[in-house]
């Protein structure tokens, strides 16, 4: 109906129509209509006029803002033959970002008022306006259309005109220099690359920002962070080329347009070369911390931490009867071993950062040797669990600590690294929104955030640290205890095997293949010293190899080909592709050593439901972005829409261009209700159109 409306209104525009009293007639194309309007039926007592530029644009038709970006040009006037004309100054609304065939443009689309500020030569005489105007319209192709547009005003009583409003609405719309809506709170000035924070009295909606200097830079499409609160927006935006040699971004005067729906401020930045350019590192919020200790709980509950679960399990059933010292040392020792996981993470991912590599949650699973390691941590824990071998602390640590009792502190601890380990492959809810903040901000930041975590992670153990009875009255370790061990150890091995299979996709299979039998030789050389004969650790190398064959032979090296053959390969010429056609596009950012993502494959999107929806329905389209090994158009994509980790699920379409962004955990009625948000009610068309137009 909306767009039915429209084309109406358009066919209207394109009748010609006599000179009203305070607008010129419209000059018309087959894709564009232009008229000159003015807030006043006359010139009298008047110095200034109140001007306006009325553009109106077929449906898929765009026009340009005084900064293009990639391509375009803005509106050209010029007013030769005019009497009574000393200047007029166009002003330009705030813009909205579009993307066309691969190109990010900044403009207008449907309707469009430029507000213009004219100065007479003779205050209150009558004026008579010429103005000729070239203006760049594009779709799939640009035309460069061509009026002549006249307007007279007459030297009478200047009192509003039918026109004023429509000018007021266009005037409210053009960014103010300050605003007590938005802020600009902080500019970071790198030499090919700045960092700007905006701040809002109010929720930001959906906010945007514009660059504009004096050398012609262009910059790539910004990357934005909102806060928990979503009061504060945190923007990253690099040059799209390096700056010649003898230009620095702490040297240019810059131009901020802000734009958050119909709020928008401009603010002119000198350049500075003081301490204010030193990068400013002000602490997250306490929403923040609290967003990232919520989500820091919530991983002790998401799919890759529970192969840890069994190691939980143990530690808790050991403590059964036991002294509340002895408990309460355990699980402040599983504690600290998360928190000092996540203190290496925070320093390693701040050094990668400062040193320009890719940054990500998980991201380390995208690399073979990290894989190795783990593979090996997580057969060591299991074949402790089965009895092989136990793991201790040494004596002389034990001995300083407490020279009466041993506990098993070294285990305990290395529990907490485990858990924090196997925790990094997956996103929570909270976590992703605590993480890119912190990713997308200074150094004291990611540390306190991955601090936060941490202690968000920790908090079941510090809860049993100082409740240790709840732990003292479960029932004695006895004979039943190492029949679930053994039980237990199994989670651990299976995990291990499905970090095998993700390591095949990265080494191939015969690499793999070494890899799982040298565990199984080392298991057997550990646990040698620990019998009296060699029969039992050589009998289970062999059960372990014999198993890893059979797994490996078992399980394809790709998805079936009914299964791959649903998704299309994701790049980013391929989703521009689809959304030029007016499809909807879901795009899945997963990857095979994500326990989340294939939680989320097996429950919701292969649901019939769901899976109906994407696969069978020729207006929308599923991609699926694979994340396993290192790929930047992935990790730039994730970055764009302020996310480091995987799982991402997101829909764009004709009613969401920009994307809907879906939670970590998926189910069929939110992929279903995202769906039909992004794609909208279908639009009746009618028989007949007027030119220019279409559905």
């Amino acid at each position: 109906m909306r767009m039915f409306l429209r084309s109406i209104l358009f066919f209207l525009c394109l009748i010609p129509t006599p000179l009203w009293a305070a607008s010129s007639a419209w000059q018309q194309s087959d894709e564009v209509a232009v008229r000159l309007i003015a807030a006043n039926e006359g010139t009298k007592g008047l110095s200034e006029l109140n001007l306006g530029l009325e553009v109106f644009l077929a449906t898929g038709w765009h026009t340009y803002w005084r900064t293009p970006g990639e391509s375009g040009a803005p509106p050209q006037l010029t007013w030769n033959g005019s009497d009574n004309l000393a200047s007029a100054t166009l002003l330009y609304p705030a813009p909205q970002r579009i993307s066309s065939l691969g190109l990010e443009t900044i403009g207008y689309k449907e309707r469009v008022t430029f507000p213009l500020r004219a100065k007479l030569k003779k205050q209150g005489e009558a004026v008579t306006l010429n103005a000729d105007l070239t203006l760049l319209i594009c779709k799939t192709l640009c035309l460069p259309k061509q009026f002549h547009l006249t307007l007279a005003l007459p030297a009478q009583s200047a009192e509003l005109g039918l026109e004023s409003p429509l000018i007021d609405r266009a005037l409210e719309k053009i960014p103010e220099s300050q605003s007590d809506a938005l802020l600009i709170s902080e500019v970071t000035r790198g030499e090919n690359a700045l960092q700007i924070t905006v701040q809002g009295r109010e929720k930001l909606r959906h906010p945007d920002l514009f660059i504009e200097d004096e050398q012609g830079l262009t910059f790539n499409t910004p990357t934005s962070v909102l806060s928990p609160d979503g009061l504060t927006a945190r923007f990253t935006i690099p040059l799209r080329e390096d700056a010649p040699k003898a230009t620095s971004l702490k040297t240019l005067p810059l131009t901020l347009t802000v734009v958050d729906d119909d709020i928008a401020l401009e603010k002119h930045i000198e350049p500075q070369a003081t301490a204010s350019d030193i990068p400013q590192h002000n602490l997250p919020s306490r929403s923040l911390l609290l967003l990232a200790l919520l989500g820091g709980f919530i991983l002790n509950f998401m799919p890759c931490v529970l192969p840890v679960l069994s190691l939980k399990v143990m530690a808790l059933i050991r403590h059964g009867g036991g002294q509340k010292h002895h408990i309460r040392r355990s699980f402040l020792a599983t504690a600290s071993g998360i928190l000092f996981s996540f203190a290496l993470l925070a320093f390693a991912t701040a050094g990668l950062k400062a040193t320009g590599q890719a940054i990500g949650w998980g991201v380390q699973f995208q690399h073979p040797v990290f894989l190795v390691f783990m593979i090996a941590v997580l057969s060591f824990f299991a074949a402790n669990l089965w009895g092989f071998f136990t793991i201790g602390t040494p004596s002389a640590l034990t001995d300083l600590a407490d020279p009466h009792h041993h506990p098993k502190l070294a285990g305990d601890f290395a529990t907490g690294a485990l858990a924090t380990l196997l925790a990094t492959p997956c996103s929570a809810p909270f976590l992703g929104t605590a993480v890119a903040f912190a990713m997308a901000s200074g150094f004291v930041d990611i540390v306190l955030v991955f601090l936060a975590l941490g202690l968000g992670m920790s908090l079941p153990y510090l809860a049993l640290a100082a409740w240790p009875r709840c732990a003292a009255a479960l029932p004695k370790p006895g004979a039943w205890m190492m029949k679930l061990s053994r039980l237990l150890g199994f989670g651990l091995a299976g995990t291990a095997l499905w970090l095998l299979v993700v390591l095949r996709a990265q080494m191939g299979t015969p690499a793999t293949l070494a890899t799982g039998l040298l565990m199984a030789v080392m298991i057997a050389l550990l646990a040698w010293p620990h019998h009296k004969r060699l029969t039992r650790p050589l009998i289970a190398c062999a059960l372990i190899g014999a198993f890893i064959l059979a797994f490996l032979a078992a399980v394809p090296t790709s998805a079936a080909p009914t299964e791959s053959s649903k998704w299309q390969k994701f790049d980013e010429e391929t989703l521009t592709r689809h959304l030029l056609d007016g499809k909807t596009v879901f795009v899945d950012v997963t990857a095979d050593w994500c326990m989340t993502c294939k939680f989320n494959k097996r429950f919701a999107l292969s649901r019939e439901s769901v899976s109906n929806r994407l696969f069978k329905k020729a207006n929308i389209v599923a991609l699926e972005a694979d994340w396993t090994n290192p790929n930047p158009i992935i990790t730039a994509f994730l970055k764009r829409h302020g996310r480091y980790g995987v799982p991402f699920a997101i829909v764009f379409g004709p009613q969401a261009p920009n994307g809907l962004p879906l939670p970590e955990l998926l189910t069929p009625e939110i992929v279903l209700k995202a769906l039909d948000k992004a794609q909208g009610p279908t639009p009746a068309c009618p028989a007949t159109l007027p030119p220019g137009t279409s559905c």
